[in-house]
């Protein structure tokens, strides 16, 4: 019972949005033209948990939501808008939404290369399977720790302070949600590579790498920034960007 009051209350208290401005990557148009299915959206965030998340991974992004697009069955909005994002959100667990709740966000698109219809259908159907299960609070405890400005943790721990979390496969944080979905697929992010030695007698300095999964507690919002399997998508210079057409301010 006292857990759960004392959860509800840290629920709240790290869900309040601290007032600043965030500058909107780009048009809605151009971005709601650009996403595909599979796509990872990363967003900045500007509530408490936000700024603590982008401090321990010394990054942008503390939030990560999964594309699947207006025809993957997700429902509507009480607005009539329809759901294409999932997401594992602090309050509410993991849930659909539509794409108009980051409409000002300031977003990056990180995209898988190669994904089949049959590994979108995977994906998807991983989604649907976790739509109800709730955030890891055991990983907001954790994190709220560390909410001094200056945490007496040293940087290179700082990354390794979001992979405590309950290990409970019924709940998950929003990277943590979308690693496990593509490793389903075995699609790499950022897997540990190991280089063995390619036992050739005429090329002593040639090796194998082999890859090895890393475990999905261990990601992190950045991580999906920061893989080389995934491209950044730019909606602004995706379309017919052109410098020239710019109307700037001083003529």
């Amino acid at each position: 019972m006292l857990l759960n009051w004392l959860s509800r209350r840290l629920t709240a208290y790290l869900s309040k949005e601290i007032s600043r401005h965030s500058i909107r990557t780009s048009t809605w148009g151009a971005m709601v033209n650009t996403l595909q299915p599979g796509d990872v959206l990363l967003v900045e965030g500007n509530t408490r948990i936000s700024v603590a998340i982008k401090y321990l991974t010394q990054s942008t992004w503390s939030h990560a939501a999964l594309y699947l697009g207006p025809d993957a069955g997700l429902g509507v909005s009480d607005d009539g808008e329809a759901h294409v994002l999932v997401e594992a959100d602090l309050e509410h667990g993991i849930r659909p939404l539509p794409l108009c709740y980051y409409r000002h966000a300031h977003t990056r698109i990180c995209r898988p290369v190669g994904l089949s219809d049959k590994d979108l259908r995977t994906l998807a159907e991983y989604a649907f399977s976790r739509l109800g299960h709730q955030y890891d609070m055991k990983n907001v405890f954790d994190l709220a720790r560390y909410l001094w400005s200056t945490p007496p943790v040293p940087t290179r721990y700082r990354h390794k302070l979001l992979a405590f979390g309950s290990g409970d496969p019924t709940r998950a944080i929003c990277s943590t949600f979308i690693a496990e979905g593509f490793q389903q697929l075995r699609y790499p992010i950022l897997p540990v590579v190991k280089t063995l030695s390619a036992n050739d007698p005429d090329c002593a300095d040639c090796v194998h790498e082999r890859f090895r999964v890393r475990h999905h507690s261990l990601f992190t919002p950045r991580d999906f920034d920061a893989s080389p399997y995934f491209r950044i998508i730019k909606p602004t210079i995706e379309g017919e960007f052109d410098y020239r057409a710019i109307a700037w301010e001083d003529g």
